[in-house]
């Protein structure tokens, strides 16, 4: 696998001069980050060598390079999930990759379901915890010693300075935002009253089907974290609803522009 992440970091830089300090995963309706970005190079996952191709209608599928908040980034406009049947090691393949593309940081965003009674649709929550609830985990198998330890701790899984800086920026703009903890699950159906139910009760604020993987793989590799979601339905006792994936698109769509700014900025004072 080592082989095969510097084959595909070297095809990149082959078709870039881009240096990227940050990483960026964008999530389902969450790509209006990259109309902020100075794009400079656009490479399509299926050009470069062992990457998967997202099969998900609302993710595009290409790496972005360009200059956003003062920084060069790396964002992926389409990110890959458990539930399309790829295996954890592809899940994650994109962000070994971009280690070797030297990033600083990695900036992951996404659409959750929301469990904790106090949010609304819409709700803004900066992760600050993670429950990992997939059934399996992407650091299995042989450990590759010259990307991090075979026992990472994950007890500062999401970067504590980020999170505050987030939170001041939030305040500055008079944006609200909220702050808990992000259950991951396979989907790819949406959760059960009971489930909901579960996963409140296990210490869940939210709920969803990715980041947890590439986060676990950015934090092997010693990579800081910062995460946001964008809470698009709600999993509380009576005011559970049927939720179509164009729901969930409708309302990351209208919160987008806010988490925008708190990233752009976060991008541009880290």
């Amino acid at each position: 696998m080592l082989t095969k992440f510097k084959e595909s970091a070297d095809y990149i830089k082959s078709r870039t001069n881009v240096k990227p300090s940050i990483g960026i995963i964008l999530g389902t309706g969450l790509g209006g980050l990259v109309n902020e970005i100075n794009i400079i190079d656009e490479i399509a996952y299926e050009d470069i060598p062992n990457f998967p191709v997202s099969t998900v209608e609302s993710h595009s599928g290409k790496l972005i390079f360009g200059e956003l908040g003062g920084k060069q980034v790396v964002a992926m406009q389409g990110r890959f999930h458990f539930y399309e049947g790829y295996t954890m090691k592809e899940v994650t393949f994109p962000v070994r990759v971009m280690k070797f593309l030297e990033i600083e940081r990695l900036f992951v965003s996404n659409a959750s379901g929301g469990v904790n009674p106090d949010f609304e649709v819409g709700e803004i929550m900066i992760l600050d915890d993670h429950i990992d609830l997939f059934p399996a985990h992407p650091l299995i198998g042989k450990n590759i010693d010259e990307l991090g330890p075979r026992f990472p701790d994950m007890m500062k899984t999401y970067d504590a300075k980020m999170i505050e800086l987030a939170k001041t920026i939030a305040k500055e703009n008079n944006i609200k935002v909220s702050q808990g903890t992000y259950a991951g699950l396979t989907g790819p159906t949406l959760e059960t009253p009971a489930e909901y139910k579960y996963v409140r009760a296990i210490g869940a604020d939210a709920v969803g089907m990715s980041t947890v993987p590439e986060v676990i793989v950015a934090r092997h590799m010693d990579i800081p974290c910062f995460a946001i979601s964008i809470v698009t339905d709600l999993g509380v006792p009576g005011m559970i609803q049927e939720t179509s994936l164009q729901d969930v698109i409708e309302v990351a769509n209208r919160q987008e522009p806010k988490m925008t700014i708190i990233m752009k900025e976060l991008i541009s004072r880290v």
